[in-house]
């Protein structure tokens, strides 16, 4: 059986105004796929216990419908204090939490290196993407570097309202480590999948990614 890891955010504020945390569709519909192909998945966070939702991705309809799948998130385990040879791939949903927690979080890069270098599946969604962020291989390449992938654009952001909060621009970033960053028009579905490395560029990239995910699997 194939083992999963999903690593979320714990981060529950952008400042004392703005709170956020994970998207939760984005931990959900992988989640649900994950599952239906027969995957064990573990779910972790930098500090473990319960994951913060952001209000914006919650509507009456998706709390009725992924009652189920929220339990996992009362309380997820500590990323350090896993054996990430154990799993088969990595997979990092969105939300805008992971922009504050996520990047050069010394546990998910060596977690990350590990992935990469053993040839293993790396997926992320959206803001996801932000975990790569910082990430050195052990011969001091930039994980994402010459990496076709996508995640949330510069324009995405510009358009929620948040850009001049965020600590930095996640597209921007990701081209300045040298990754070929493809993007599709604002809120479309749009996948990217190079060799093991697969990402979706926001919330309605989320089953889509998923499923790609799992082929490279």
């Amino acid at each position: 059986m194939k083992k999963v890891l999903m690593v979320l955010t714990n981060e529950s504020k952008i400042d004392e105004e703005h709170e956020t945390g994970l998207w939760l569709s984005e931990f959900a519909e992988p989640f649900e796929e994950f599952r239906k192909q027969g995957f064990e998945v573990d779910v972790a966070s930098l500090k473990g216990g319960r994951i913060p939702l952001d209000p914006n991705s919650l509507d009456d309809e998706n709390v009725e419908k992924w009652k189920g799948v929220t339990k996992e998130l009362d309380q997820t385990l500590v990323l350090s204090q896993l054996n990430v040879q154990e799993y088969d791939g990595i997979f990092l949903p969105g939300g805008h939490g992971t922009m504050f927690d996520l990047p050069d979080s010394p546990e998910l890069q060596q977690a990350l290196v590990h992935f990469a270098e053993n040839n293993k599946a790396i997926g992320a969604v959206c803001h996801g993407p932000a975990g790569f962020v910082g990430t050195k291989l052990s011969n001091g390449d930039w994980l994402v570097s010459g990496k076709n992938l996508t995640g949330f654009t510069n324009e995405e952001e510009q358009q929620t309202g948040l850009d001049s909060l965020m600590p930095f621009l996640l597209e921007s970033k990701l081209r300045e480590q040298g990754a070929q960053f493809e993007k599709s028009d604002a809120w479309s579905d749009h996948v990217m999948t190079d060799g093991k490395f697969v990402t979706g560029q926001n919330p309605q990239s989320s089953q889509s990614t998923a499923e790609a995910f799992v082929k490279v699997l």
